[in-house]
């Protein structure tokens, strides 16, 4: 069966442009020119996957996906914009975007991003090695998407979630940024790394007692990020 995409762009020229792309990557492809046309195609068309432009009239992207996730709707979307400040990717990932491109864009390269998260959301159900990790004040719990510290809740967007697990998953590695884009977005290609340090500073803000003298993540110099246990002398991590 095909995978159903849902392309919101209110320029017709790049709606008809990514249509013609998807199908013939083999997608069963339905375009709308607005944001709130997407909850009308939600039931009737049941979207795989939405691509989503940020500026749309009636409801803007950020708006879509805040709305789509207080639904608890988990429907990958890759955002699309003309802004390039990294600030507006970050407010994207952040309200529940799961990729970001900005245009102008290859066609080929939005097809690539779609297949990575599809192979990403096949792999979900065996990645989970573990019931979970404790480590120090932190708990982190991948089956139920659950993050304590001390014993209390922390609300992570899905992409930090993802990088911590992540992190957790090879805790006394370096990961360079690199990798982390490999391992968190599936980017086998030089993606933008600005989003990674951002996410770590989300991440440190919402996990550390003093962000500025971090527990767990630990910056390595020149290379990327380690998550460490708390016990661990820090004094050598900047």
């Amino acid at each position: 069966m095909k995978k159903k995409i849902l392309v919101v762009d209110d320029e017709p020229s790049i709606s008809m442009l990514i249509e013609f792309n998807l199908k013939l990557a083999g997608y069963e492809v339905r375009c709308v020119g607005d944001g709130e046309a997407v909850f009308d195609m939600l039931k009737p068309f049941r979207p795989d996957l939405i691509v989503l432009d940020l500026m749309l009239p009636k409801m803007d992207g950020l708006q879509v996906c805040r709305e789509l996730r207080k639904l608890n709707n988990a429907v990958p979307i890759v955002m699309l914009t003309a802004l390039q400040d990294v600030t507006d990717k970050i407010a994207g990932l952040d309200n529940g975007a799961d990729d970001y491109m900005t245009k102008p864009f290859s066609p080929q390269e939005l097809i690539s991003r779609i297949q990575a998260i599809f192979r990403r959301l096949q792999s979900l159900p065996g990645q989970t090695e573990t019931t979970g990790f404790d480590i120090g004040r932190l708990t982190v719990r991948p089956e139920q998407r659950e993050v304590m510290v001390d014993g209390k809740d922390i609300e992570l967007t899905p992409k930090e979630f993802e990088l911590l697990v992540f992190l957790c998953k090879h805790k006394g590695k370096v990961l360079s940024r690199q990798q982390l884009l490999h391992g968190v977005w599936d980017y086998h290609f030089l993606g933008d790394t600005r989003i990674v340090d951002v996410h770590i500073s989300h991440l440190r803000d919402k996990i550390e007692k003093n962000a500025r003298m971090p527990e767990y993540i630990m910056t390595v110099r020149n290379v990327g990020y380690k998550l460490l246990g708390p016990s661990v002398d820090a004094s050598s991590y900047a």
